[in-house]
């Protein structure tokens, strides 16, 4: 009988989402979290094993003569050493397009917290400020409309355009800077342009390029000049888009107007990280993704992945196999 194991499954499924399904491919054995100590030692004997963060190195591949595919309950992919999955011959799955409308939906959801302050107000509230107030209404910060405003999206594949399109449905412009432009979608409201134009003419940056060596630390000191102090940056993407030492010392500045991070380049951050200490910067933990609705579908394609390798026909391979 196949060995399937789940080295990381707690993340993505905390135990409302069942894992029956794949009892057909073989014995299943679910750990909720695994450190990078222990793959080899969990892995070493099976056939198919799925992994959300754990990284999957050469050595471990090497170390697992009966491997025949890895499943990772993502979309990005980085944490397996897919080169040698394919000298290996073991092809590497991800969940692509699982999580579109919830991303797209967070990144609306981190604008408008620092556009509008609802949170905040609904916090003076509670301690008694509106009750106490002379006037019939009060705003400890600004109210900030979206509709005029331009936003620039950095990376156009599904959840850059969803994002897209949801601005333009509040009536704002569209900037997008994109390896591959397609000058056909182009009309009033939306137009692709080089980075420095998107920086320099954006009210919003929103970030949704994968990370490469291209596009480490591209939110830099240098970047960052480049921006309104007026501007607000948004980051669903990838933590280390960003250089978090650069953003905090800008927000400090006040070189920028306020930032929404729901990655950072280490995960859990450190104590000390040093966006804590700015009062303009929101950060949510990596939960962009996590809407009930996007954990099913993600769960819905990772058992379609191994069903069709299993039957011969292998869908989102990511290394060529």
């Amino acid at each position: 009988m196949s060995k399937i194991v789940i080295l990381d499954g707690y993340a993505a499924n905390p135990g409302d989402i069942s894992w029956e399904p794949l009892n057909e491919f073989g014995e299943v054995v679910l750990y909720d979290r695994t450190k990078p100590e222990e793959v080899i030692g969990r892995i070493r004997d099976a056939d198919f094993v799925f992994t959300n963060k754990v990284p999957i190195t050469a050595e471990a591949m090497d170390a697992s003569p009966d491997l025949k595919w890895i499943g990772v309950l993502a979309t990005g992919y980085n944490i397996v050493d897919v080169a040698r999955a394919k000298e290996k011959g073991i092809p590497v799955t991800n969940i692509p397009a699982y999580s579109t409308d919830t991303v797209a939906q967070n990144v609306f959801a981190h604008i408008f917290n620092i556009t509008n302050r609802v949170a905040d107000h609904a916090a003076s509230i509670r301690g008694g400020k509106w009750a106490r107030c002379e006037d019939f209404v009060f705003w400890d910060y600004p109210q900030m409309e979206m509709a005029g405003k331009t936003i620039g999206i950095v990376g156009f594949g599904s959840i850059g355009k969803k994002v897209a399109s949801i601005a333009r449905s509040f009536g704002m412009k569209v900037l997008v800077f994109t390896r591959t432009p397609d000058p056909s979608l182009e009309c009033e409201d939306l137009s692709f342009c080089d980075k420095e134009t998107l920086l320099r003419e954006s009210d919003v940056v929103s970030l949704h390029c994968p990370l490469t060596d291209a596009t480490r630390e591209m939110i830099n000191k240098e970047s960052l000049a480049l921006m309104k102090p007026s501007a607000i940056l948004i980051n669903t993407g990838r933590g280390p888009l960003i250089n978090e030492a650069d953003l905090a010392e800008a927000l400090k500045a006040g070189s920028i107007y306020g930032a929404g991070l729901d990655v950072m380049c280490k995960e859990p951050p450190e104590a000390g990280n040093p966006l804590f200490e700015c009062e303009n910067c929101f950060i949510s933990p990596h939960v962009s993704w996590a809407s009930d609705a996007a954990r099913v579908r993600l769960h819905k394609i990772a058992f379609e992945n191994i069903r069709s390798f299993v039957n011969g026909k292998p869908v989102n391979v990511v290394n060529g196999l």
